[in-house]
């Protein structure tokens, strides 16, 4: 199933490709949910290891500020 020359993202949208096939209500319900909540798995897989850490380093920094602030 798996070529030993694909990537793991490529391997992981293949797969999510296929459980969308097979399962086509579900879709619709992950949809739904998405366009309330947003994919934080799209973000993550978009941005990298790198860009995931500049964005919780953001994160914690707005908190402590903010919470320095109240």
């Amino acid at each position: 199933m798996m070529d030993p020359k694909e990537s793991p993202e490529r391997n992981r949208e293949k797969l999510r490709q296929e459980e969308l096939k097979r399962n086509p209500t579900g879709n619709i319900n992950d949809s739904f949910n998405r366009a309330n909540n947003g994919g934080v798995v799209d973000l993550v897989g978009s941005l990298g290891w790198k860009g995931t850490l500049i964005v919780i380093v953001a994160i914690i920094i707005g908190f402590l500020i903010a919470s320095m602030l109240f």
